[in-house]
């Protein structure tokens, strides 16, 4: 697995472009005749442009995504909707292609109609910038930000088990209303090997509830969240255990990066539920511990509160023995053993508490937990919660 350095315009027959104008960008990724696949939000409540992109995606082909950062486009009725498809409409216009070729996402403030007046010159501008270049790439990843502080991608090569070569390439936006089921976040990746709509629809859903689907920054659960698969079916080849790693790896790269940049972040945390009996559980348990207010904070205040990481996992719904359970942390070379076999081993053994404080000094900290009750496990990723994230919220629309 190589990584390659052009971002979404890695794969070399993909055009990108973005602009922006102030709070409001568009971004563009175009293929024409590309088969595509999408998942979303689990919000009941969602936004315009996912009526239409779901309709766009039935067929499972698409030529272009266009994505605009500022205004959200949700809980905005009819009008929202053919805000939605105008800009689908706009985007076949500029580039010669039906609008129901087009894919549409939005990311901002919900419940505001769309300055069609401010978006729709910014989105002709950037229909009319799309290129191959790293600069392409950079521009298109920079334009779907909102509070993100950095601009989010992945690019890899790799081979088929066959030692066919194919590749894979990706943008996402996401910082804060992040939780299980995706949240605020918007990703799109592409990949040029052929793969019929079916397979890669699943695949795509697999790869998401490894990633995506295990990050969370605050819990709130978005109106907004997709992500995009297209294949430019230039590689011909059959998929493999090779490829679904590869695509992991740049969903998971991607959804780390959200974790860490999370609105008002100083720490990366990242959780691991070892030796369960079932996937469902590792990840419930993984969630619950990611998801706890007071875990969260106990790592803002550089706190190794295990008080906290098992109360969380005791609401977490998943039957366990307690007496079982393992909990360590670690940042670095540095671990710390703190629960073994349900007996906290800071009571004699105050050096690892110590070492604990210490490990909590770190910018990245990886809890673990065993539930010694099986052999499945998965992973989370979350950060910490600041008081730079309540005033990043407590001021957002303003």
């Amino acid at each position: 697995m190589k990584l390659l350095d052009n971002g979404i315009c890695s794969i070399d027959s993909i055009l990108a472009s973005g602009f922006r104008d102030g709070k409001y960008g568009v971004s563009v990724i175009y293929h024409k005749d590309s088969t595509a696949v999408g998942v979303y939000t689990q919000n009941k409540v969602y936004a315009a442009p996912i009526d239409v992109t779901r309709k766009h995606l039935e067929n499972g082909k698409i030529s272009a995504i266009i994505v605009n950062s500022g205004n959200a486009n949700c809980y905005t009725k009819d009008e929202g909707l053919k805000n939605a498809e105008r800009m689908a409409k706009l985007t076949g216009e500029v580039l010669g292609i039906p609008s129901d070729d087009v894919a549409v996402a939005s990311t901002g403030v919900i419940g505001r109609q769309m300055p069609m007046d401010i978006i729709e010159p910014v989105a002709v501008e950037s229909l009319n910038s799309l290129g191959n270049s790293r600069e392409n790439a950079t521009d298109a990843a920079k334009a779907i930000m909102t509070t993100d502080t950095v601009p989010k991608e992945c690019a890899i090569e790799s081979e088929l088990v066959d030692g066919t070569k194919f590749k894979i390439a990706g943008i996402c936006k996401g910082s804060g209303m992040i939780a299980p089921n995706m949240g605020t976040m918007l990703g799109f990746i592409t990949t040029d090997l052929e793969v019929p709509q079916d397979e890669l629809q699943q695949l795509l859903r697999d790869s998401v509830k490894r990633s995506f689907n295990m990050v969370v920054v605050d819990g709130d659960q978005s109106t907004n969240d997709t992500v995009i698969l297209m294949s430019t079916n230039e590689v011909k080849g059959s998929v493999d255990d090779n490829f679904k790693e590869a695509l992991d790896y740049v969903c998971i790269s991607l959804a780390k990066q959200i974790a860490k940049d999370g609105e008002g972040a100083k720490h990366f945390i990242e959780v691991t539920c070892h030796d369960a009996k079932c996937e469902d559980d590792a990840i419930t348990i993984a969630r619950s511990i990611i998801s706890s207010s007071l875990v969260k904070t106990a790592v803002f205040g550089a706190d190794p509160n295990w008080g906290r990481i098992i109360t969380a996992m005791g609401y977490s719904g998943v039957d366990f023995d307690p007496e079982c359970v393992s909990i360590s942390i670690e940042s670095d070379d540095l671990k710390a053993d703190i629960v073994v076999d349900g007996c906290v081993m800071t009571y004699d053994n105050p050096e690892i508490l110590k070492k604990a404080e210490m490990i909590m000094q770190h910018k990245e900290i990886i809890i673990t937990v065993s539930l010694n009750d099986g052999d499945c496990y998965v992973t989370a990723y979350g950060c910490d919660l600041t008081y730079d994230y309540v005033e990043i919220n407590a001021e957002y629309t303003t």
